[in-house]
């Protein structure tokens, strides 16, 4: 063989080998994420040929399939729409699907290894495939509350059982109709789905567990007075410092005690218990106190509570934060919530509900369970406790602290009559020349109804005048019913 027959025998070689690999790898190796993958439109195709399970909450569908005369077999609705739409999500002919559509797909279309015997059972007896139902954990009247008190404001809800880990509520707002993405008309999804990219208030971002997340203000004050009891050096009744203005340290910055520049001492001779500095609030009192504990504490401290961790509810939840390496400014701006402290508003949920628990912490969870076609339950919620930071008895300061905030503090606007609540508002500075964003967490108690909550809105400036009120019509919703 001469040399130029030679090259070009090499030449072919090496294209068939890469062909045969890439064609091995992509039929044999990548087949199952690119079939599970939801831009693939193939497999959008494939599956809008399916019944697809509905998403179920108090027994009414909040999505549910419905047979068409059309190609693709079934089309997918939801009612109501935007209030659910941030854990819905959606499911597209064009886009492919979001939310629970996307987490939970294998079950909703009936394609999960846990329905391979409800599989089977339809090909033997000649019945349609069915996908499974899923039972959501939310309370209709919760979820109606937050969505109503929010009124189409940016920012976000999320209500839970803290005994239990039940989601109870999570709205994000402002939302988006996932009828006009689910839709056969190709061209109207493709014009719903530029204008939802174009809007600058973002609406398919779930703001409950993800997006940008937030500083937490002056809600992160939990936080601190929290490690502060489990250091074994502080109780509620401590009496700790509150000037006026600290200045930071190693810096020329000045930290005033309220917001808006408020330089009024916590207590006489520039000093308070700890529940009094809780109750209204003290910026000074925290900075010190959080410098006091140090760095190594509050980061202990913090990733106890679910901080750091990416939880999965089946949705995805983005990790809350704290800034590392911190100098002794950095830590005090820090102990009040602001610096690098990023947090979602179900952390926040997750923080004030430990407190009404005892100091447990409980996994959040969404799907309380899941049945197939004929009823029969192939997946049931079990709370899951994911730690206890805190101990009973410092649960029982926490919670005293936090009610003494909502009974003659800055949380009086989420008082309800008749029942126990407790709570901290924040108010959290994050842009120069930007409105600061509203904040409360805490928790509601009476008889045997216990629920936490965290709200925020964003640009709402003072928690106690527009989260706190928030807060209190979502918290009396599952109370008071």
């Amino acid at each position: 063989m001469n040399k130029p027959l030679r090259h070009v025998w090499l030449v072919v070689s090496v294209l068939f080998l890469l062909l045969f690999g890439s064609t091995t790898y992509f039929h044999v190796i990548a087949a199952g994420s690119l079939n599970a993958d939801g831009r693939n439109a193939r497999t959008i195709y494939n599956e809008f040929n399916k019944h697809r399970g509905p998403i179920v909450v108090a027994g009414q569908p909040i999505a549910q399939s419905s047979p068409t005369d059309d190609t693709y077999g079934f089309s997918r609705q939801y009612d109501p729409g935007a209030m659910y739409a941030p854990v819905t999500g959606f499911y597209s002919v064009v886009y492919g699907f979001g939310g629970l559509e996307r987490a939970l797909n294998g079950t909703l279309s009936g394609d999960s290894d846990a329905l391979f015997y409800q599989r089977l059972a339809d090909t033997v007896s000649g019945r349609s495939p069915q996908g499974a139902t899923v039972e959501l954990t939310l309370d209709p009247a919760a979820q109606q509350a937050a969505w109503d008190a929010l009124d189409g404001r940016r920012g976000a809800v999320v209500a839970l059982d803290p005994e239990t880990g039940q989601i109870l509520a999570l709205v994000s707002a402002p939302s988006y109709d996932p009828n006009a993405l689910s839709s056969h008309d190709t061209s109207a999804v493709q014009a719903a789905w530029k204008q939802l990219n174009d809007d600058p208030e973002r609406p398919l971002t779930n703001r409950a567990i993800g997006g940008d997340l937030y500083p937490p203000g002056s809600t992160f004050k939990l936080l601190v007075a929290a490690a502060a009891l489990d250091s074994g050096k502080y109780t509620k009744d401590t009496v700790i410092p509150g000037p006026g203005t600290l200045t930071l340290p190693n810096s020329s910055s000045v930290m005033y005690n309220h917001a808006g520049g408020d330089a009024t001492a916590c207590g006489p001779q520039d000093q308070s218990t700890l529940q009094e500095a809780m109750q209204q609030s003290c910026n000074t009192s925290f900075a010190l106190l959080g410098t006091d504990l140090g760095e190594d504490a509050l980061a202990s401290t913090v990733a106890e509570y679910g901080f750091g961790q990416r939880l999965q509810i089946p949705l995805s939840v983005s990790p809350s934060t704290i800034g590392t390496d911190l100098d002794g400014a950095q830590i005090a701006t820090s102990s009040i919530g602001q610096f690098e402290d990023r947090v979602t508003p179900l952390q926040m949920a997750m923080v004030a509900g430990s407190f009404a628990a005892d100091g447990r912490v409980m996994e959040p969870q969404l799907v309380q369970q899941v049945r197939t076609s004929d009823l029969s339950v192939i997946s049931e919620l079990t709370p899951r406790q994911l730690s206890q930071p805190l101990s009973a008895s410092n649960a029982a300061q926490m919670r005293e602290m936090m009610v003494a905030t909502v009974e003659d503090g800055t949380g009086k606007s989420a008082r309800i009559d008749g029942v126990e609540v407790g709570g901290k508002t924040g108010t959290a500075e994050w842009g120069e020349g930007r409105a600061a964003h509203s904040w409360f967490a805490g928790y509601a108690k009476s008889g045997e109804r216990t629920v936490a909550v965290a709200v925020v809105v964003e640009e709402g400036g003072y928690g106690s005048a527009v989260a706190a009120p928030i807060a209190k019509d979502v918290m009396e919703a599952v109370v008071n019913p």
